[in-house]
């Protein structure tokens, strides 16, 4: 398969580009192709002539969203637009990844694929926007619907509260669950799924769910970092954006692309940052 990647230098990007590699693959990082542009994007699809195009690119600062809604409704809703256009035209699949922000936070057992949405936050309803936009303007397409990324690469929670261990101790929201997701399982994840031609929106994300807290104890401890963790509630972190209190993701969609547990995630994460030729 000829696959065309935006957002290619990103963690997820990245990843793609070792997970596709049985396919010809198409690269591009936002300076190759700025896909907020549908000129730019129509030019794209028409020099390369992907069976498929993968939109890995997006704008996931959630909290710069509050006060840059054009950013993130540019990076999240119009760029999912202008591809679906852009793939649409020549009856070309699209893959487009979305977020657990989608939702509101409030259930009391893992989110289905079927369940309402109700985004809290800029950055989710521009999330929401751009499902919104892929389900209606390319019947060939795959939404996916994921959370709480970490790897190696790239700026995401586990390197962060990794970082932090040289401190005397530290604190972690404890009253936040979701599903810990590590990109590069994520990433096999997508090559299993896009030869299936079972369009349609899923849920792929770490198997289980748990805390930031829980999270945070247990790479610390498949590190060997001593550091004391204490668990605080979201209230004592206040932050521009409302962050769903529960978004634990679980699939009923056939078939179902399941991913290992967040613990293998976050133990192939340790040994990866453990190892020489890591970074």
């Amino acid at each position: 398969m000829k696959i065309l990647l935006t957002g290619a230098a990103g963690q997820l990007g990245t990843a793609l580009q070792a997970s596709l590699r049985a396919h010809e693959l198409i690269a591009l990082g936002h300076s190759q192709l700025d896909i907020t542009s549908l000129t730019a994007v129509r030019d794209a699809v028409a020099a390369h002539r992907p069976d498929l195009v993968i939109n890995a690119a997006a704008f996931n600062d959630v909290d710069g969203a509050e006060t840059r809604p054009e950013e993130a409704y540019a990076g999240n809703a119009l760029a999912a637009r202008n591809l679906a256009v852009a793939t649409a035209a020549r009856d070309l699949t699209l893959l487009h990844v979305s977020s657990d922000y989608v939702f509101d936070g409030t259930a009391k057992r893992p989110y289905t694929e079927f369940d309402t949405t109700n985004p809290r936050s800029t950055y989710g309803r521009s999330k929401l926007a751009g499902e919104e936009a892929v389900r209606a303007l390319n019947r060939r397409h795959y939404i996916i619907r994921t959370a709480w990324l970490f790897s190696q690469i790239g700026r995401n929670f586990a390197k962060t509260i990794c970082g932090l261990a040289d401190r005397p101790e530290v604190r972690v929201v404890s009253d936040q669950y979701g599903s810990p997701t590590y990109v590069p399982h994520l990433a096999d994840g997508l090559a299993r799924l896009i030869g299936t031609d079972a369009y349609g929106t899923y849920h792929i994300v770490g198997r289980g769910g748990t805390s930031w807290f829980e999270l945070t104890r247990t790479l610390y401890r498949l590190l060997g970092i001593t550091t004391p963790v204490h668990p605080v509630a979201t209230a004592e972190f206040p932050r521009p954006a409302e962050r769903p209190r529960y978004s634990v993701l679980t699939t009923v969609q056939d078939p179902p692309i399941r991913l290992p547990s967040w613990e293998d995630g976050a133990a192939a994460f340790a040994r990866a940052v453990q190892s020489p030729t890591s970074g």
